[in-house]
């Protein structure tokens, strides 16, 4: 009996924990040691309709490389985006969920000796850009430090897709 309830116990403690950690992850060196780690997110305080503080903590399986929070999200996707900026380490890019609306920055992120930096501002997007897979950033195949920005903007009551090479920070 002693052991059925443990088991029991045990099948209802690894439920919880895979309903708290999503399975979305990408992998890549982001640290530039060689070796590939992945990152994977998790969901804080964010009811099924956007209520709460809605926190998503992005989260590493080489637990030397710090986690780091975006707020306001409720989950959303990960990338790899290649070595952007020429460091020797993968750049991490963020696509943020909401409950709401079509319009949601793409995060794009470095890691430093001082940990996640953001590489490039926030780039505004709406769903049509990414319907046209019109992605967010690339890097610039002319210019060295410099990565093409492609983003959405409400111009003239309409919704305009732009691109433009920007210098890497």
């Amino acid at each position: 009996m002693k052991t059925l309830i443990t088991a029991t116990a045990f099948f209802c403690w690894s439920f919880c924990i895979a309903q708290e950690v999503n399975e979305n992850r990408t992998s890549g060196d982001f640290n530039g040691d060689g070796t590939k780690e992945y990152s994977f997110t998790k969901v804080t305080d964010c009811g099924d309709e956007c209520e709460g503080k809605c926190e998503t903590t992005i989260n590493f399986s080489d637990k030397q490389i710090k986690e780091f929070t975006i707020s306001p999200s409720n989950n959303g996707a990960l990338y790899n985006l290649g070595d952007l900026n020429g460091d020797g380490k993968d750049e991490l890019g963020f696509y943020p969920g909401w409950c709401t609306s079509c319009w949601h920055p793409f995060y794009v992120y470095t890691l430093t000796k001082e940990g996640w930096k953001p590489l490039v501002d926030p780039i505004p997007t709406h769903c049509n850009q990414w319907e046209e897979n019109q992605f967010p950033i690339k890097k610039d195949p002319e210019k060295k430090g410099y990565v093409m920005i492609t983003s959405s903007q409400w111009k003239d009551d309409d919704i305009k897709i732009s691109t433009k090479s920007v210098r890497v920070n």
